[in-house]
């Protein structure tokens, strides 16, 4: 059975340097690209918020 990928798309971000630091060590320590790592952290972050969306 093959997985379908989800639709993906190239954006450009500025970030500090000292962030960037942290997200190379961390997406290395998880055995990620930097790419992947962001996406995972910000899907993981979305997910969070949606539940928590309607008590603000």
């Amino acid at each position: 059975m093959f997985k379908m990928k989800s639709a993906k798309k190239r954006i450009s971000v500025t970030l500090d340097a000292n962030i960037l630091e942290k997200i190379k060590i961390c997406a290395k320590e998880n055995d990620r690209s930097i790419s992947r790592f962001v996406n995972w952290i910000l899907r993981e972050r979305l997910k969070d918020d949606s539940h928590n969306k309607n008590n603000k």
